[in-house]
């Protein structure tokens, strides 16, 4: 063979396997989509006997792996919202149990490194839009605030290079959007109180805001970030926090009435619509096989179960039963509601599909954690996780489940913390609590934190009624000691 023809079919042959190890290593595109309240039970994938239509969610089932024992880092919103972006829990930080308000200060630290700030790192375009409730940066000249000024720290002070957010939950002045540094709409106007199931607290409403429409808003614009992004050929890391299914309970009209279970069915199924909204943008713009999408909650539903004959009685919130309807189980077999330390405060839906690299219609039931994001990120992107101690010190990566293997998928044990602050730690089919009551909603019998704590076997006890902690004596010494470990150590990982 001539010279020159056999030199240019080893350059063809190099140019391939370049090529295809390229292709093989190719960092994706990553969609994370945190319904705001969701419930295990609320989509049918999980709960055969849901009378909720959610075709999207079960779609997002069929064509990649459901998680069956997936927990968020807290019971209630904020403390999991900063565990899922920094990789560390959030009783670590200031924020030791509850919410901020509308108005609170920020809770990242500038200089804590965030996903979006390593993905940033790795070339990524990174974007949030959505429901943010980690604190903001108002300006404010004594007790006035200064609308008008720009905000001193916002998500772009945080790693997302693209931030349209509201300050918290839907039912939280100042009723705004921010862009950047920038209020879009100054809060010319004061929305009024109102009750169950719409409930809004009072305050300043922008003038470019409308509560109905504020799903379809950032909706909007999340698909339009998809398709911006998509053309760019380089990966981006979108972070979509939405605002429903948590009160007010308003569904869009075109929604009311899609259901027989009032107007929290009908925002569910507006939350589904949502999903397939993001799952066809991505299909629309031929990006499918190069993007992983995860679709999860904050932690479990608001809504009581009231046929729960586990909790018959001493509930401290009576808003959670105020606009019940039906007979639907929002939190599947779990015991308890959000903000509780039982199962159905942090046990909640999550989903994750890459066509072509995750199992259509595959299951996984390790024990996995929102806080795990960013680990499981940084091994998408092919970049190297810093330690524990600069970054990410509760994170772990789950590719190894996602890609079909589950053994070499190793991870301390989980630590599961309730609204009010109290903590339980999950090793195996063990749960240890440490103190009485639910930690949320329910009152506790005697001191809320002190012993006697309680054991729970959930293989064999799923409902959390049969207390092991007077008979194995010496495995709650050892989950004690695990506890209180993780706790000194300031990291897991």
């Amino acid at each position: 063979m001539p010279r020159i023809r056999l030199t240019l079919v080893v350059a063809l042959v190099a140019a391939f396997f370049i090529s295809l190890a390229a292709t093989a290593t190719a960092a994706p595109n990553i969609v994370f989509i945190l319904a705001d309240d969701l419930g295990y039970g609320d989509v049918q994938a999980l709960n055969s006997a849901s009378t909720i239509p959610t075709p999207n969610i079960d779609r997002l089932a069929a064509e990649g792996m459901s998680f069956t024992d997936a927990h968020s880092p807290s019971a209630v919103c904020t403390p999991t919202r900063y565990a899922t972006l920094t990789g560390r829990y959030s009783w670590r930080s200031r924020l030791k149990a509850g919410v901020q308000n509308g108005y609170g200060t920020p809770l990242i630290e500038p200089d804590r490194p965030t996903v979006a700030s390593h993905l940033q790192n790795q070339g990524y375009h990174t974007g949030v839009i959505g429901k943010w409730h980690l604190g903001l940066g108002f300006q404010k000249d004594g007790d006035q605030w200064l609308w008008h000024m720009p905000l001193t720290y916002s998500p772009v002070d945080v790693g997302f290079e693209t931030s349209l957010v509201i300050p918290a939950s839907l039912d939280f002045p100042p009723y705004i959007y921010i862009d950047g540094h920038r209020i879009t709409g100054l809060p010319e106007r004061t929305q009024p109180r109102n009750g169950f199931p719409g409930y809004l607290r009072p305050g300043e409403l922008g003038s470019d805001f409308s509560i109905m429409d504020c799903m379809d808003e950032i909706t909007a614009q999340a698909t339009h970030f998809i398709a911006k992004k998509a053309k760019t050929g380089s990966p981006f890391f979108l972070y979509f926090p939405l605002t429903a299914p948590h009160k007010p309970v308003m569904p869009h009209p075109r929604f009311q009435g899609s259901t027989e279970l009032g107007s929290y069915g009908d925002f569910v199924v507006q939350v589904d619509w949502t999903v397939g909204q993001i799952l066809d943008a991505i299909d629309d713009t031929g990006i499918a096989e190069e993007t992983i999408v995860f679709l999860t909650s904050d932690n479990g539903s608001f809504m009581y179960r009231l046929t729960d004959t586990n909790e018959p009685d001493h509930v401290s919130d009576e808003s959670v039963q105020a606009y019940y309807e039906g007979n639907h189980t929002a939190n599947g077999p779990w015991r308890g509601t959000k903000a509780d330390i039982w199962e159905a405060g942090h046990r909640v839906p999550f989903f994750a599909r890459w066509p072509g690299k995750i199992a259509a219609g595959s299951t996984s039931d390790a024990t996995i954690c929102h806080v795990d994001l960013f680990a499981t990120a940084s091994a998408l992107a092919g970049a190297k996780l810093p330690p524990p101690e600069e970054a990410a010190p509760d994170s772990f990566d789950l590719t190894p489940l996602l890609f079909g293997n589950p053994t070499k998928f190793k991870r301390a044990p989980v630590v599961h913390h309730s609204g009010s602050g109290m903590f339980a730690l999950r090793d195996g089919d063990w749960k240890m609590v440490f103190g009485n009551g639910s930690g949320g909603r329910q009152l506790p019998k005697g001191k809320r934190f002190s012993p006697p704590w309680q054991l729970f076997n959930l293989a064999t006890d799923p409902s959390e009624t049969d207390d092991r902690i007077h008979y194995e004596t010496q495995l709650a010494q050892q989950l004690e000691s695990e506890l209180f470990q993780i706790l000194a150590n300031d990291k897991s990982r």
